[in-house]
């Protein structure tokens, strides 16, 4: 008998120690279960107050959704979305073809009672039932994600509005050009090398195409936003990311304006500054192994040629001046491919001479093509640096061009801004083109 009794209470025990870690799983299941249904009814009110607050003028229940009825659709996208885990994933479908219907007879009788005919509100519902229901489904951070991004798209109501009011029909066409450059014409490409030391591949020269014309369309859209009026200063930061030399030459013809002549030289060396930043974009774009090794020398020139356009920015007479800077649209597909047989022939150009005359050949190509343009050569060595050209000579070779190109600036705005105003430009210039050349000498020592 009390053998039997032992039995029992070991028994007991035992199966309490079993169910014990399955009530703790059912317990954390459970949290994890409102955890989520939390999260979809916060997507809701979240998206909820964006749309409350763009429609704070409406009186109460001229609204086809407030923060209430967004809150309650996430939270019901998530309840249905708990459902579909039990009777299958078409409930979820069907679930999702009644609110959609729901919102649209809504939105119907919205439009007849004030004519507005935007489905921004019906769209944004639709979407937190759906971000409610992958909450629930596991995906937290998606649908949390998804839900700020909601947001965020809405709240941008004016300034996208704005935008667009400011974009011309040249600019759309640009914008598709570049579309059908990367995402139509690139991936069709071959990726190996032709012609002689298989120096030419049709995809990254094309691809590199595709860098430079991103590059120099981005900073055309930044000056398109920020006006071309705005200052002789934001003028030249912004038009050196499209082309500092045309900001040189635009700047310097504009010298006889006395007053502002100070203000001028600082507008070109800015403008002369931002190349060496972009030189580093596109180097660790193609060869991130350079940076290390451009990062002083390329630093160094910019930080003194910024130096001295703020010591001009600082000595300027202080009237304000505004000046039209000619901004063309950088994404013609004519000088696309004037740029791309440009880059081909600095390709073949560079394996010739490095065949030929070793490093000597590169740095001769490199102080030539500065002369022109600083973005084939920085492309073609950085490339040429994966495939046998040491980075000592590739560092150089781009530092050469980039100092050449530099006192080029210089020398055009002495050109055409008369001596006065050239110096002012070319000294500093100069300045840049030793420390630089000083900075590459102290690294090897």
């Amino acid at each position: 008998m009390r053998n039997s009794r032992k039995s029992i209470a070991s028994f007991a025990a035992t199966g309490c120690h079993l169910l014990e870690p399955q009530a703790n799983h059912l317990y954390i299941a459970r949290m994890e279960l409102l955890q989520r249904l939390g999260l979809a009814l916060a997507i809701g009110l979240l998206i909820g107050a964006e749309r409350g607050w763009q429609e704070r003028a409406a009186t109460e229940g001229e609204r086809v959704a407030g923060v209430r009825t967004f809150g309650l659709l996430g939270l019901l996208g998530g309840f249905w979305a708990l459902l579909a885990q039990e009777l299958g994933t078409i409930l979820l479908g069907f679930s999702f073809l009644a609110i959609t219907l729901l919102m649209v007879v809504a939105h119907v009788l919205d439009v007849r009672a004030d004519r507005d005919v935007g489905i921004t509100t019906v769209i944004a519902a639709l979407l937190t039932f759906v971000l409610g229901a992958t909450a629930v489904q596991g995906h937290e951070a998606v649908a949390a994600g998804g839900a700020v991004i909601t947001a965020v798209i809405l709240s941008l109501k004016s300034f996208l509005h704005g935008w667009l009011k400011k974009l011309e029909e040249t600019e759309i066409f640009a914008a598709l050009k570049l579309l059908l450059m990367s995402v139509v014409i690139l991936p069709w490409l071959p990726e190996r090398g032709y012609g002689p030391w298989n120096a030419l591949n049709p995809y990254d020269i094309w691809l590199f195409v595709v860098l430079v014309a991103s590059i120099s369309f981005a900073g055309y859209f930044a000056m398109k936003l920020a006006g071309t009026t705005r200052g002789i200063l934001l003028t030249g930061l912004l038009g050196g990311i499209v082309s500092s030399t045309a900001v040189t030459l635009t700047f310097a013809r504009l010298a006889g304006r006395e007053n502002i002549r100070p203000l001028l030289c600082a507008g070109i060396l800015l403008a002369a500054a931002v190349m060496f930043p972009r030189i580093l974009l596109e180097v660790a774009v193609v060869n991130p192994g350079l940076l290390a090794a451009l990062s002083l020398p390329l630093g160094v020139m910019t930080l003194v040629t910024l130096g001295a356009a703020v010591w001009f920015w600082r000595h300027h007479p202080g009237e304000s001046a505004n000046a039209e800077f000619p901004v063309r649209n950088p994404m013609e597909l004519l000088p696309a491919f004037q740029f791309g047989l440009f880059l081909m022939l600095i390709f073949l150009l560079g394996q010739a001479l490095m065949s030929w005359f070793g490093d000597a050949g590169i740095y001769a190509l490199a102080a030539f093509s500065g002369l022109a343009d600083v973005d084939a050569i920085t492309l073609s060595v950085s490339r040429m640096a994966k495939d046998g050209l040491s980075q000592q000579t590739a560092v150089h070779a781009i530092v050469l061009a980039s100092i050449v190109n530099s006192l080029t600036k210089g020398v055009l705005a002495l050109v055409v801004a008369g001596r006065e105003t050239g110096l002012k430009v070319l000294t500093p210039l100069i300045a840049t083109a030793v420390l630089g050349a000083i900075s590459i000498a102290w690294k090897l020592s």
